[in-house]
């Protein structure tokens, strides 16, 4: 077993991907024609983005949807960075909410917490000595 990939469920795909390659300098792989899912490159592991439709659609009992105006759900993206501060701020520029602004943990790593488009919790960490 290894990881392969993480799914997020949010409510545009197509602007969520957007707002990922603006305000995270990421690069998408694709979008489905059917604009119900998309991959970003983000390295060994696959970021990934389905429709809350499709999210309905697996999960007929129902789901928790994200929201920036609800709690953020207690799981976060970590993305990794050499510089935290500009990355912070980049993201900032481009519309992620403020949560916690960079900060040196007692372990040395620099970490810094925002919230997409779609209310999801996104780590920007320096990387680990």
């Amino acid at each position: 077993m290894k990881f392969g990939y993480t799914i997020i469920y949010v409510k545009d795909v197509v602007q969520t991907v957007d707002f990922y390659e603006k305000a995270f300098g990421l690069t998408r792989r694709f979008i489905h024609e059917s604009q119900q899912y998309a991959e970003m490159e983000t390295g060994a592991t696959t970021l990934a983005f389905a429709s809350n439709e499709m999210g309905q659609a697996n999960f007929p009992t129902g789901f928790q949807e994200n929201s920036p105006g609800k709690p953020p759900a207690g799981i976060e993206i970590a993305l990794v960075t050499g510089d935290v501060i500009a990355a912070y701020d980049r993201s900032l520029s481009s519309g992620a909410l403020a949560q916690v602004p960079p900060e040196v943990k007692p372990w040395g790593q620099q970490v810094a917490y925002v919230r997409d488009l779609n209310g999801v919790l996104v780590e920007i960490a320096s990387p680990l000595d």
